[in-house]
């Protein structure tokens, strides 16, 4: 491997003043670092690699003057004066550890009752706090045989106090969910987690807490149940589609979550990943489809033939197209049509899709076709999301592309996004292993702030200087080199690609030098292997060639994981017995390889369990049917699983006495023996690749966020270990293409050194270049997500005022449900007259006939027959009438000469709803002052009361009870909002495309959508209210199924 160019400058001086106040500087830098700290040669980690322990920097002995071993930016930074600060609470947990040690397991569980009963006296969550986590503690230490450390108490304490905790890999997050679980939930308003929970709640159910788990195809009373749990844990989908399904039933028998406030506290998994990465992506909840299928593939050919640069430009910064004038008048010819924009025949939207599916959506790296089928690929985790869909008609034009056949678009029902959906909970924490860089993001949208906990052994990774390659070829070489060289060491790597195509691409190098390695990508045959391909990739002379690690929750461990390779063997050596199927490459995945990696030895107690597993496996499959793979396959699994909590003494007697055991029991006590064997060897390899330096992290590309970044080098070093981690770079690399970085000076400082362009640069000045557009790559995009948030703020404030009235409808009483109809009566009322009143003008100018007519459309047959008599003349007269009045019995009120309200205001509370209508008519700001107002009011009294009282006395004329005529009107009112907020929501989505085109003329996009989005929402609500009111009157008039009144 040729040398690399090294290209250094000047330190620049600096003053005490740069000490204090400079945001940039780093004092760290001018001590020398603590024996067990790594010093990495440039700037290029984001984030330090040198970690002190917690012990040694708040140590309370510590005087000022005395900093030796202590950094001073340690001492400046304000998140380790925080720690510092939770220390308190580490020490009276650790002040409790004994005494509660010494309780029985009856004693430990009773504390949950005590909690709740000093709770219920007054006391707060922050009075009992460090008894309950030691309580915590001592349970899982019980339970699961795993005591938390001192740092994960404050990780704990960092969640309970609505902060983001962010913690190395390896850390033991999961664990750390336990304590802020436990503590928020003994108020019994639910908690909602995210980690494992048929592990982690094991420790709450020893407390007494029930538990809870929401997975796909649970019946809608199994989610009930579980939703009604202390703690409940699920995934960000099940959650999001829950709410939005529940913001769909017709009757409170089908809600599912805890109404009327179903959200409490949450504790987000790799909350980075979920708020900033995933937080756009809208949860949709689709309805009937329409016909625009057939125009997708016409506007694929039709991209085929415009030619990039002359037809249309691209802005590979925000994937936008714009046609040029030669473009347009092309595709106007071939589609024979005057105006691609023209709204009777719209092609532009169909075009522009077909084109951006043409020149940003790849094959292999944004999405990969399965089955006949564009599947997309989750950029931050490298997985295949099988039921998501690009929005807008994105996904039907890359159908087109490909030639597969087209789901045509469907009509949004209900959307959010996870941003607004956490941003319902009152408290809201969350854990990741990198969320300081987007603090400031994290602090603005959600007011969150990022702790740092400590880890509890030092870190020592090695990050190495990043490389930079004027091109893509001498990267690959460079890439291919170093892996070469690390497997001559026997050090295990793990290289980081950003797609399927260059994971491949490596791929075929290695196998040119025939250097054994494993693949990991969203392909069905390696992803369907992935935490197998994770278990063996801190193995000696392990190579794993992996798309992103984010979200991989696995974590990779020296010397490898005995757990997965326990597994491994039993299936290897039982599943031949078991079933003669083959294993389906698409569904199971390819067989890891094993080559270079050290044989795994068993004991001959294995050996023994082993055999004896595979006989009865063998007899059972003689006496009864073959299993299938699949079936097979499970049952290893749930034998495995059930290794945790089975009585091995038990099983043991039963071994010893020779008595018939059941295959599982075999399985599981196989498992059990093989995991001893495991362990030992992994230990032993373990201790002999810390020895070699641990594992060796290769980063082939900068991604547009440093955080991603932080997360493949913090695939090693964990929990203390040994490692190192290279991030090369190719000035030809995605990244600085789409930014339009200007990398021809480095190509010729290149050439004017030496002739080869494939020698790396490395060194300050040019790292300094390449971290200076990392984050101006993240300012960008973080002005797009605020921009966006604050569109969706618009949304989120009419979605909850939409849903906040859903819920009302369905979970009121009956007399709040009755109170919303004469409301929404009343409002109808008052539309009609603003319409056709002015209180400025005298009512001869007043169109009262147009006011007649849209009245008494409003009441259908009931209205007609009463008003079948009265002019417009007649009406004019009665209000003249009354504008010489001096007082009027307003409970008992009508205008001269016109038809009385029908006598149904019996009744005190009846009463009572009519004066409050009144006085808020009169509180009523809306109406112009103006010399004719007072009769303006009166008319709007009048035909609101005749209104609500047609409509009782109609009802009463029924003969229903009152139940059946309740839930006819919650019916009809939650129809009339579903609909026309389903038209608002395709509203919403057409004005905010359409609003950025109002930037020419120099106004404010953002300000403009909320103009009109408020108007269409004002619309939305008046057109809601006139629909149920109709509905009823119609309803009510001539019965029959609620359906037909809303067959649209």
């Amino acid at each position: 491997m040729a040398s690399p160019l090294r290209l250094s400058v000047l330190s620049p001086s600096f003053s005490p003043l740069t000490l204090l106040f400079s945001t940039s500087f780093k004092p760290s830098r001018l001590l020398s670092p603590p024996p067990h700290a790594s010093v990495s040669s440039s700037p290029s980690s984001s984030s330090s690699s040198t970690t002190l322990t917690p012990h040694k920097l708040f140590s309370t002995s510590l005087k000022l003057g005395s900093f030796e071993g202590v950094k001073w930016g340690d001492l400046w930074s304000l998140n380790n004066w925080v720690v510092r600060d939770y220390y308190r609470l580490v020490d009276s947990v650790n002040g409790l550890e004994q005494s509660v040690r010494g309780l029985s397991d009856e004693q430990l569980r009773l504390k949950t009752t005590e909690f709740r009963q000093r709770l219920s006296r007054g006391e707060t969550l922050a009075d009992i706090q460090a008894e309950a986590f030691a309580v915590v503690r001592e349970a899982a230490r019980r339970t699961l045989g795993m005591r938390h450390f001192d740092v994960q108490i404050i990780g704990g304490a960092v969640l309970h106090d609505g902060c983001i905790a962010e913690m190395k890999t390896g850390e033991g997050k999961t664990l750390v969910s336990t304590l802020a679980a436990y503590l928020n939930a003994l108020g019994g308003n639910g908690v909602h987690a995210q980690r494992d929970a048929e592990w982690m709640g094991r420790v709450h159910r020893f407390l007494g807490l029930s538990v809870g788990l929401i997975q796909r195809g649970m019946r809608a009373d199994e989610r009930r149940s579980n939703y009604g749990c202390d703690i409940t844990y699920t995934n960000n989908s099940e959650l999001g589609f829950d709410y939005l399904r529940d913001n769909l039933c017709g009757n409170k028998g089908q809600l599912v979550m805890r109404w009327p406030k179903p959200f409490h506290f949450a504790i987000v998994d790799e909350v980075d990943s979920v708020l900033i990465d995933e937080g756009r992506n809208p949860l949709l909840i689709s309805g009937e489809a329409n016909k625009d299928a057939a125009r997708y593939p016409v506007a694929a050919k039709v991209a085929e033939l415009l030619v990039r640069g002359i037809h249309y430009d691209v802005e590979l910064k925000d994937n936008s197209v714009n046609l040029t004038e030669e473009g347009v008048a092309l595709a106007e010819m071939v589609l024979e049509t005057n105006d691609l924009w023209d709204e009777n025949d719209p092609w532009a939207r169909f075009l522009m899709n077909a084109l951006k599916a043409k020149e940003f959506y790849r094959r292999d790296v944004q999405y990969i076709v399965r089955n006949g089928k564009a599947l997309i690929i989750n950029e931050l985790t490298g997985r295949v999301e099988e039921k998501r869909r690009w929005s807008e008609g994105i996904h039907q034009a890359v159908e087109a592309k490909e030639g597969l056949q087209i789901q045509a678009d469907s009509v949004v029902v209900a959307q959010i996004t996870y941003q607004s959906l956490f941003k319902l909970y009152p408290k809201l924490s969350g854990m990741t292993g990198t969320a300081k860089t987007e603090e400031k993001e994290f602090l603005k949208m959600f007011q969150m702030p990022v702790i740092e906990v400590p880890t509890n052994l030092p870190n020592i990774r090695m990050d190495l200087p990043i490389q930079a390659f004027a091109t893509a070829r001498g990267k690959w070489e460079y890439v291919r080199e170093e892996v070469e060289h690390m497997f001559q060491l026997g050090r295990p790597v793990l290289v980081g690609t950003t797609s399927v195509e260059n994971s491949e691409y490596l791929s075929e190098l290695l196998k040119d030098r025939k250097i054994p390695h494993n693949v990991l990508n969203a392909r069905p045959k390696y992803a369907a292997r992935e935490a197998e391909t994770i278990a063996q990739a801190g193995r000696k002379y392990a190579i794993t060639i992996s798309t992103n690690m984010a979200g991989r929750g696995t974590d990779i461990i020296l010397g490898g994981n005995p757990k997965m390779l326990a597994k491994k063997i039993l299936e290897d050596r039982l599943l031949p017995f078991m079933t003669e199927e083959a294993p389906n490459v698409e569904i199971d995945g390819e067989q890891i390889s094993q080559k270079g990696l050290s044989k795994i030895e068993i004991g001959p107690s294995s050996i023994a369990l082993l055999a004896k597993a595979a006989c009865i496996a063998k007899y059972g499959r003689k006496s009864k049917e073959d299993w299938p793979y699949q079936k097979a396959k499970l049952l290893i699994q749930e034998s495995i699983e059930k290794s945790q909590s089975v009585d091995i003494d038990k099983l043991e007697k039963l071994l010893a006495e020779e008595s018939e055991l059941f295959l599982g029991d075999a399985i599981t006590c196989a498992y059990l023996s093989v995991l001893q064997d495991c362990e030992a060897h992994c230990l032993n390899e373990g201790a002999e690749v810390k020895r070699l330096g641990g594992l060796h992290v290769i980063g082939t590309s900068l991604h547009e966020s440093r955080r991603i970044d932080n997360q493949l080098r913090g695939r090693a070093g964990r929990q203390g270990d040994p490692g190192s981690t290279r991030f090369m770079v190719s000035l030809q690399d995605e990244m600085f293409q789409k930014f339009n970085f200007d990398t021809e000076w480095a190509v010729r400082l290149i050439s004017r050194i030496t002739n080869n362009e494939d020698i790396p640069i490395e060194g300050h000045t040019i790292v300094k270049q390449l971290l200076g557009l990392q984050i101006n790559a993240e300012k960008y995009y973080f002005g797009i997500r605020k921009s966006l948030v604050e569109f969706d703020e618009v949304l989120e404030v009419q979605r909850k005022h939409v849903y906040d009235l859903r819920q009302l409808i369905l979970t009121g009483d009956s007399e709040s449900c009755c109170e919303h109809i004469f409301r929404y009566m009343q409002e109808v009322a008052d539309e009609i007259v603003f319409a056709n009143v002015d209180p400025l003008k005298s009512p001869r100018d007043w169109t009262l006939g147009k006011l007649l007519d849209e009245f008494v459309d409003i009441g259908g047959t009931c209205l007609a027959e009463q008003f079948a008599e009265i002019r417009e003349e007649d009406m004019l007269s009665s209000l003249e009438k009354v504008h010489g009045l001096d007082f009027t019995v307003i409970d008992a009120f009508s205008l001269p000469g016109l038809p009385l309200p029908p006598k149904t205001f019996r009744g005190i509370r009846k009463k009572q709803s009519s004066l409050k209508r009144w006085l808020n008519i009169c509180a009523d700001e809306s109406m112009k002052n103006g010399g004719f107002r007072r009769i303006a009011n009166f008319l709007r009294k009048y035909l609101g009361d005749i209104l609500i009282a047609s409509y009782l006395q109609i009802v009463e004329e029924s003969g229903y009870d009152d139940t059946y005529f309740q839930e006819i009107e919650r019916e009809v009112i939650v129809k009339s909002l579903d609909c026309f907020w389903r038209d608002h929501l395709i509203n919403m989505n057409r004005l905010s495309s359409a609003v950025n085109v109002r930037s020419f003329g120099h106004r404010n996009p953002l300000e403009e959508y909320k103009i009109d989005g408020c108007r269409f929402f004002i619309s939305m609500l008046s057109a809601t209210r006139r629909l149920t009111v109709e509905s009823l009157f119609q309803y009510w008039s001539s019965p029959k199924n609620s359906e037909e009144l809303f067959e649209l």
